[in-house]
């Protein structure tokens, strides 16, 4: 069993598979009805300057194009040591499904009007993925009517542990 441990605490401490960076406005801005992995098609430097962290999806989205899907806003920074061969900031970007994928994602935004937006990007074996989510627009009520619920939960859970 002590194999089994080790096992699982070098993988949680592998620097090839974490969270580089996290959407936190959109889970607020939006209800998030499906997520779905997806690969990102990008040059060198672009992985270089996201395994450094330097990247914001704060104000990007994803746009159906055709049959494909793109991450339109997304900032990535330059790499410095790229010197001519570096990257445009914030070109469009490729999005890697496969066709079933993007056809079901498609298909429900168009119908229901609802958006794609990057949730997370992260590093998994390796490769870099973009955690997109199939998302809902809130009103200002429904935040918060959220907010007042969160309130209200952890005000309950702290009276729970002083009670014990």
């Amino acid at each position: 069993m002590a194999g089994k441990k080790s096992k699982k605490k070098a993988s949680i401490e592998n620097p090839n598979s974490r969270t580089v960076c996290q959407n936190r406005k959109a889970r607020h801005e939006y209800d998030v009805l499906d997520q779905l992995d997806c690969g990102i098609q990008l040059y060198g430097s672009e992985v270089k300057s996201i395994r450094n962290n330097k990247v914001s999806i704060d104000e990007a989205y994803g746009r159906v194009e055709g049959k494909e899907i793109w991450l339109v806003n997304c900032d990535i920074a330059e790499y410095p040591q790229a010197t001519i061969v570096n990257h445009d900031r914030r070109r469009k970007r490729k999005l890697l499904l496969h066709r079933r994928e993007i056809h079901r994602f498609a298909e429900s935004g168009e119908q229901q009007g609802l958006t794609l937006v990057p949730l997370a990007v992260l590093i998994q074996r390796g490769f870099v993925k973009v955690r997109l989510g199939l998302c809902r627009g809130r009103k200002l009520h429904d935040k918060r009517d959220r907010l007042r619920k969160q309130a209200d939960r952890l005000e309950m859970d702290a009276a729970i542990r002083k009670r014990r």
